[in-house]
C-alpha cells in the first residue's frame, strides 16, 4: 500500500470495555498503524489530518455521533470515500430493523462486521479497506498533478500570447513612429507657419494612434480578476486594434456585424485572450487577401433555449481545417500551424468558455473550391465560477449565413466542444 503512514492509519472508536486496545494490538501485530480515540468528535479531528479507515463499535454510534460523521462525510473532496467498519452485536446483521438501516445511511462507505469476529476475517476486512483508501489517495495525487500540469500549460499559452502581442504591438507602433520622425524633419524644413502646423497635426494624430495601441495592450494585463460587466463588441474592437497593421498589410478585409448585445458578467481579461486567439487563428489561416467576418449579438443557447447570453462568431475564408484534426481540435498540443504554433490556443480558449459556463463550436470546410472556418462562442449572461456548459447543439443555418458561400460550409460538418 502506498501513502504516508499517517494517511493510512486506522482510527478505532470503541469507548467501552477492552475492544479498543485489543483491536489496536491485533492490527499493530500485522503492521497496520492504529490509533484509539475515545469519541466520534475526536475521530473527526484525527480523520481530517489523514485516515485510512475508521472502526466503530456500535455502542459509540449514537444519533449525535451519526450527525457528526454525516457532516464529515459530506465535507469530503470528490476523490474521497472514507471506509467505515461498524462492529455490530451478535445476530444484529440478520435482524436489523429498517429504522436502524435508515439511520446508518449517512455513514456512506459502511461495512458491517458481527461480533465476535475471527481475527483473520477482521484483519482481511481492514486490509481491503486500506487498499481501497490507498487507491483514493493515488487518485488525489493524480488530480493534483493534473491540475499543476494544466496550470503550467495555461501559463505557457499566456506567454505565447504575450509574444504574439509584443510582435503585433511592435508592427503597429513602428509605422506611426516612422511617420512622426519624417514629419518632424518636414516641420524643421518648413518655410511657413501654416505648413508646420499642418505637419504637427498629422504627427499628433500618429502619436494618438500609438497611445491607443499601448492602452489596448496594457488593458489585456490590467483587467480585474473578478467578473465585471463586459461589452463583447468593445473586447473585439480592442483585439482588432492590435491586428490592424497586419490585417492591412495582408489585405484582409474585416466585416463587423455588431448587433444589439447586452453586457454580460464575465472576466474581461480572459475574454480578451479568447478573442485574440480566435482572431489570430483566423488571420493565420487566411494568409493574404481574404475576408474576416465577426459578429456579436444577443442569443440563446442552442441546446438550452432558456439560457440567455451573447454569441461571438468569427469566420474566415482560409483553407479550412482537415477532417482528421477537427475531432481533437480542442485538445492540448493539437495545432494546424506546424512548428509555428503551440497547440494550446484553442484548448485554453475552450477552458475559458467552459469556466464561463458557455459553449464553443467550430464548422469548417477544407475540400472544395470555397473553403473556410467558423467558430461560434455562446456566453451566458450570468457568470458562475467553474460552471459546466450544457451539451452543445447543432449549428443553425443563421450561423452559416454569416460566412456565406465564400466559406462553403455545410450543415453536416461540425465539431462540438
Amino acid at each position: 500500500m502506498t501513502g504516508p503512514e499517517d494517511e493510512l492509519q486506522v482510527l478505532v472508536v470503541a469507548p467501552s470495555g477492552r475492544d479498543g486496545p485489543l483491536i489496536c494490538n491485533l492490527l499493530t501485530s500485522k503492521r497496520i498503524s492504529c490509533v484509539p480515540v475515545p469519541s466520534a468528535v475526536m475521530a473527526r479531528i484525527e480523520s481530517k489530518m489523514g485516515t485510512g479507515a475508521v472502526i466503530l463499535a456500535e455502542e459509540a454510534l449514537t444519533l449525535a455521533a451519526i450527525d457528526e460523521w454525516a457532516e464529515l462525510i459530506s465535507e469530503q473532496p470528490s476523490w474521497s470515500d472514507l471506509p467505515i467498519i461498524l462492529l455490530t452485536a451478535r445476530g444484529e446483521v440478520d435482524q436489523e430493523s429498517q429504522r436502524k438501516m435508515l439511520v446508518r445511511q449517512p455513514l456512506g462507505n459502511l461495512v458491517l462486521l458481527e461480533r465476535p469476529v475471527r481475527p483473520e476475517t477482521f484483519v482481511s476486512t481492514v486490509q481491503a479497506a486500506l487498499r481501497s483508501r490507498s487507491r483514493q489517495y493515488q487518485m488525489r495525487d493524480y488530480l493534483a498533478q493534473h491540475q499543476v500540469v494544466e496550470e503550467a500549460l495555461r501559463r505557457s499559452e499566456k506567454l505565447a500570447v504575450v509574444g504574439r502581442l509584443a510582435a503585433s504591438m511592435a508592427h503597429e507602433i513602428n509605422n506611426p513612429l516612422a511617420a512622426v520622425t519624417n514629419l518632424l524633419y518636414l516641420i524643421g524644413a518648413s518655410t511657413t507657419l501654416e505648413e508646420s502646423k499642418a505637419y504637427a497635426e498629422i504627427a499628433a494624430s500618429e502619436l494618438a494612434r500609438v497611445s491607443e495601441i499601448t492602452i489596448q495592450t496594457l488593458r489585456f494585463y490590467r483587467e480585474p480578476v473578478k467578473p465585471t460587466n463586459v461589452h463583447m463588441s468593445e473586447i473585439v474592437e480592442s483585439a482588432l486594434a492590435l491586428y490592424r497593421t497586419r490585417l492591412n498589410s495582408a489585405r484582409i478585409a474585416v466585416e463587423r456585424d455588431f448587433r444589439e448585445s447586452y453586457p454580460i458578467m464575465a472576466k474581461a481579461g480572459e475574454l480578451r485572450q479568447l478573442t485574440l486567439n480566435l482572431i489570430g487563428n483566423a488571420v493565420d489561416a487566411i494568409g493574404r487577401e481574404g475576408t474576416l467576418k465577426i459578429r456579436v449579438s444577443n442569443s440563446h443557447e442552442h441546446s438550452n433555449g432558456s439560457r440567455r447570453g451573447i454569441r461571438l462568431t468569427v469566420a474566415d475564408t482560409g483553407p479550412g481545417i482537415h477532417p482528421a484534426i477537427r475531432t481533437t481540435l480542442f485538445d492540448p498540443f493539437v495545432s494546424t500551424k506546424g512548428d509555428t504554433g503551440t497547440g494550446l490556443g484553442l484548448w485554453v480558449s475552450s477552458e475559458i468558455v467552459r469556466r464561463h459556463g458557455g459553449t464553443i463550436r467550430v464548422k469548417s470546410r477544407a475540400r472544395s473550391q470555397s473553403t473556410g472556418t467558423v467558430f461560434s462562442v455562446f456566453l451566458p449572461s450570468l457568470f458562475h465560477v467553474g460552471a459546466s456548459p450544457a451539451v452543445p447543439g447543432i449549428r443553425t443555418d443563421a450561423d452559416l449565413r454569416l460566412h456565406g458561400t465564400s466559406a462553403g460550409i455545410k450543415a453536416g460538418q461540425s465539431v462540438t466542444c
